[in-house]
């Protein structure tokens, strides 16, 4: 059996096509994954026997929480992997996962808030993990402006790829803040080599709605990509081919 050549993907005419097949499907996997995790947390997750009902905020805050990290660094990858080998595929892929990762972090920071007030009584402090967490916003925002402040996008590409790289050092300082720091937020529920500390219905139901993020990003970026696909590419034979040549637009 024949290998799969993954490298003729970083081409644009190549990849519209499959980002196209794959968006939908992912779509309907979050939808799903979405329904049967919000049961979950709201009817059949026990009561929790320190917080009462106002926990189960944590099905929607620690996956937005895991997600802000994690598509940061994968939007990083991308960086590092356009600027090293000069792909217009991996250039629009970061571009089109900033906005995601924007979203997740503003969500794991406003549910924090709404966690936080009862169990803190404040709804923010200057802890080390919400304020990097706050920086990590930042990063994003100052990606996206970074990007669209530059007219030439190839230059905008490589300005915003380092941005993002440099960034990246802010990760492991969320991820490591609760053992570096005396902090007021919580451990890690869950940690290689050590057991979860929560009931496996818990567990479960927590893996269930970030597999339902993971499913919604991935379907939205690839909807994303698509777009900025044919902004970019809206002056090439195969666009027109896709669109029509009364239908290309957009800023180049």
């Amino acid at each position: 059996m024949s290998s799969i050549n993954w490298f003729k993907y970083a081409s644009p005419p190549t990849f519209y096509p499959l980002a196209g097949r794959l968006a939908p499907l992912f779509g309907v996997l979050a939808v799903v994954l979405m329904v049967v995790g919000l049961y979950l947390s709201f009817f059949v997750a026990p009561t929790d026997y320190k917080q009462g009902e106002g926990y189960r905020i944590m099905f929607i805050h620690v996956p937005a929480a895991w997600m802000s990290m994690f598509i940061y660094l994968v939007m990083a990858m991308w960086a590092a992997i356009g600027l090293a080998f000069k792909t217009r595929v991996s250039a629009m892929m970061s571009q089109a996962l900033a906005p995601t990762g924007a979203m997740f972090t503003f969500l794991a920071l406003w549910t924090g808030a709404l966690w936080g007030k009862p169990m803190w009584g404040a709804w923010w402090v200057w802890d080390a993990r919400l304020t990097s967490e706050l920086i990590l916003l930042f990063l994003y925002f100052g990606f996206m402006a970074l990007h669209a402040s530059i007219d030439d996008p190839r230059r905008a590409d490589k300005a915003s790829a380092l941005l993002a790289l440099v960034g990246a050092v802010n990760i492991p300082i969320i991820y490591y803040s609760v053992q570096w720091w005396n902090t007021l937020h919580q451990g890690a529920s869950i940690s290689p080599g050590a057991a979860p500390s929560m009931t496996s219905i818990m567990l479960t139901t927590l893996l269930i709605m970030t597999a339902a993020c993971w499913s919604y990003a991935i379907a939205v970026v690839l909807s994303r990509v698509r777009s900025i696909i044919l902004e970019r590419e809206r002056n090439t034979d195969w666009v027109a081919s896709v669109v029509g040549p009364d239908n290309r637009g957009g800023r180049g």
